[in-house]
């Protein structure tokens, strides 16, 4: 299984909860068991995005640093 991203929601420069938002539109772009990313700049995103997926079910893989903000690997599991 890998941990690269298939899809990749562009999400900087927006405030929480609109990564969030955004994610949840795109997850099913992806197959179940692959990685999608969101990037986002807003630092509450390093704790909502982990939290959804827990509440959501699907596996948090990791936070990545970018040059601004962080890109957020996000595996899906159904």
């Amino acid at each position: 299984m890998s941990d690269q991203p298939l899809v990749t929601v562009e999400a900087i420069g927006r405030k929480c909860p609109i990564p969030i938002i955004m994610l949840a539109g795109r997850i099913r772009e992806v197959p179940i068991g692959s990685v999608i990313a969101v990037t986002a700049d807003d630092p509450a995103a390093s704790a909502d995005i982990p939290s959804w997926c827990r509440m959501k079910m699907q596996e948090f893989v990791a936070e990545v640093p970018l040059e601004q903000g962080s890109a957020f690997h996000i595996r899906r599991m159904y």
